[in-house]
């Protein structure tokens, strides 16, 4: 038709519908044939496309009953559930076929609350949303709906459900419709991810296997079962190898770790020996569903995976659930697998580390008792993290000749068993060079040349790092006061005076040993009894640690050195080491000196000083001992050495010790005098009657010392 309305082309499909033929309709009115016409439908009108005037197209529309079919179809065919609801949330129409329907009639939900109707299958239903939904028009999308539908009333089923208001053409609302559909397994295979990541981002945190065990138990429970049992083999727990294959057939575990719900039986204690019924008798090869008798008669069921790396066995998991849970599905053996294999790869790092960890400490041998012989001098605090892992740090006590101590504190700069290797092997280095007494700086320069020897044993291997290390050594003489200190490195020392003033850093920073060159820096003090001295493996470079920071804690000549060691301890990190030192003198009466002339005669006038001086100190020992030493040590220092002579005796509780002192830097050697010398035999008298002798060297001269130890009393 035209734009007047007028026919100007009819087709065969309008005869064919209006029962007209194309000579009598053109020319006259469309809108009067479409009114005479006994065919009623709908029609639609809309411009036709063409050359010429505008035209217009008249068609039927093909729109009609396609609503209803659409609703029957969804309401009959739809695998997804539809339920229509009216403004009282009541039931008016469900499609029954829908999952999550089956096997509920109609005439069971229609007319009834939707909360009554479904309450059967669908726990979680919220009412609130769907009177929001009524009230707002505001549609709710994926909302999570949990139950157990009639048709499977044994496991939990999950269904997303969306909610729409429905309005009459007026736009007032109507009612509700609610779509449901079953994502049952889409869930459990998220869930089994979820439970996998979680395993992989908490299971092998920490290198220790206690841990690991209990990782595991917390992550599987309740999530995936409803208790579990973690069990290791005893090789395993010792740090040792595992001996056990998984084709062993009764093998003894040692149950690790364990986590449970609240409806889980009682659990086995940690620690516990289990024997293989709990895991089935063998362990199986690979993650495998057991059958679990209840005490109600009922059957829990079991899923064990076995830990074994290369055919080994480190130990087994057993998770459980109840009769009342979701039984085990396939899927879960092969999520059991990913869960046991990553668990294993865990434990056996955690093994490895153990197993260095345990070399670590036995090297490192920490703590480390106070040598009875430094207690007259010092009092002593030791500090060591306790999640050290063993690293190739060190403080030492050591005890030296004429009532004085050495305190030594170090770090190598390595990582792992080497670092403890080559820490064990400069502080035997460090014991042998103070039997030398030498100074603090030329104790370092010769530990350098240790080091150094080191990394040429270690050059030619790619792997392994070369060593360098940092050293303080401090030594101190109860008699005097004196503090001798020397520094290679960065290594922490200081001291805090009786009246509160600290010196964080009496000796410049070092060269590291092994890397830098000597001469090391060095300085001497006098303390009063009472001064602290300090000594870490910390650097003072670290971070957290100012000069601020370590005068506070020091600050307190007061406290104990126990208590001063907690206040720094929170300063230390994971793998360094702290020792304190509250420093003493020996008594005035503890100790007498006497000049001598360098006159043969003056050796008999010590032999009586020396004799008279042992009666009034009550002391238990043989006086003939004594002056023997003090005779042969008199004599070589008249006949080699050069004035002034000093004659001194150190009484402490368990040794004396004889000094003589001169000016003289030649060094005395022990000789092996013939039967035929008349001389040549004094030092080895000295090394016959004492317990050692010695000879240390100053700017003055030197100072040849023997000791002799007191006995109970009983003088031969």
């Amino acid at each position: 038709m035209d734009s007047d309305g007028v026919v100007r082309l009819w087709s065969e499909r309008a005869e064919d519908t209006l029962g007209l033929r194309g000579p009598g309709v053109l020319g006259t009115s469309a809108l009067a044939l479409l009114k005479a016409s006994r065919h009623r439908t709908a029609w639609r009108i809309a411009p036709v496309a063409g050359p010429g005037p505008t035209a217009w197209g008249i068609w039927p529309d093909g729109r009609e009953g396609l609503d209803e079919a659409v609703l029957d179809a969804v309401f009959t065919q739809s695998s997804v559930g539809l339920h229509v609801l009216d403004r009282d949330l009541r039931v008016v129409r469900v499609n029954t076929v829908a999952t999550g329907m089956r096997g509920v009639p109609e005439d069971q939900l229609v007319g009834r609350p939707a909360a009554e109707a479904y309450a059967q299958f669908a726990a979680s239903l919220d009412e609130g949303i769907l009177r929001e939904v009524l009230a707002t028009g505001r549609p709710r999308r994926d909302v999570t709906v949990r139950g157990r539908p009639p048709s499977d009333p044994d496991r939990d089923h999950v269904f997303s459900t969306s909610v729409f208001r429905l309005a009459d053409p007026r736009g007032r609302p109507i009612g509700l419709v609610v779509t449901a559909i079953d994502v049952t397994e889409h869930d459990r295979a998220e869930r089994r991810l979820r439970l996998l990541h979680a395993v992989r981002e908490r299971v092998g945190r920490s290198l220790d296997l206690l841990r690991t065990a209990r990782d595991l138990a917390d992550v599987t429970v309740p999530e995936f079962a409803d208790w579990a049992v973690v069990a290791l083999t005893d090789d395993v727990l010792c740090g040792e190898d595992p001996t056990l294959t998984v084709r062993t057939v009764a093998p003894v575990l040692r149950c690790a770790a364990t986590a449970g719900s609240d409806r889980s039986e009682h659990l086995p204690d940690v620690g516990a020996v289990l024997l293989p019924g709990l895991f089935g008798e063998p362990i199986p090869e690979r993650p495998t569903l057991l059958s679990v008798p209840q005490e109600d008669g009922r059957a829990s069921q079991a899923l064990v995976a076995p830990f074994a790396v290369r055919g080994k066995l480190l130990g087994a998991v057993a998770l459980h659930r109840l009769p009342s849970s979701d039984p085990f599905e396939e899927e879960d053996l092969a999520l059991a697998a990913g869960v046991a294999a990553r668990t294993a790869t865990c434990l056996e790092n955690a093994l490895l580390f153990s197993r260095e960890h345990i070399v670590m400490t036995t090297l490192q041998g920490w703590p480390r008792r106070q040598p009875e012989g430094t207690q007259n001098a010092v009092n002593v605090a030791q500090r060591q993290r306790s999640e050290s892992s063993g690293a190739g740090t060190w403080c030492d006590v050591i005890a030296l000749p004429s009532a004085r101590v050495a305190l030594v504190a170090g770090r190598v700069e390595q990582s792992g068993v080497s670092s403890v290797a080559t820490m064990s092997q400069l502080r035997t280095a460090v014991h042998t060079l103070t039997d030398l007494d030498v100074e603090p700086h030329e104790l370092l320069g010769r530990l350098h040349l240790t080091v150094r020897r080191l990394a040429q044993e270690q050059g030619d291997i790619s792997d392994v790092e070369e060593p360098a290390a940092d050293c303080a050594i401090a030594v101190y003489d109860p008699v005097s006061g004196r503090l001798d200190i020397a520094r290679a490195g960065d290594c922490l020392l200081a001291f805090v005076r009786p009246d509160g003033s600290v010196e964080p850093s009496p000796a410049p920073v070092g060269p590291l040993l092994g890397v830098g060159h000597p001469p090391f820096p060095s300085a001497s003090y006098t303390l009063e009894p009472g001064s602290t001295v300090c000594l870490s493996s910390l650097g003072t470079g670290t971070p957290g640690l100012s000069l601020e920071s370590l005068a506070q804690a020091l600050s307190h000549p007061s406290h104990h050195p126990e208590t001063m060691a907690d206040a720094l301890e929170r300063l230390l990190r994971p793998q360094d080491v702290l020792l304190m030192a509250r420093t003493r003198r020996l008594p005035a009466e503890q100790v007498v000196a006497w000049e001598l002339p360098a006159d043969p005669r003056a050796v008999a006038d010590a032999r009586r000083k020396v004799e008279r001086c042992l009666d009034r100190w009550e002391t238990p020992v043989d006086p003939f001992t004594v002056e023997l030493v003090v005779s042969e040590l008199v004599t070589n220092a008249i006949r080699y050495g050069a004035p002034p002579i000093t004659l001194r005796l150190i009484r402490e509780p368990h040794v004396l010790t004889c000094e003589v002192a001169d000016a003289a830097q030649t060094a005395p050697h022990l000789r092996h005098a013939r039967e035929s010398d008349e001389g040549g035999r004094g030092l080895y008298i000295c090394a016959s009657l004492t317990d050692g002798w010695g000879v240390r060297y100053s700017a003055d001269g030197k100072t040849l010392w023997a000791s002799i130890g007191l006995g109970s009393g009983d003088v031969p």
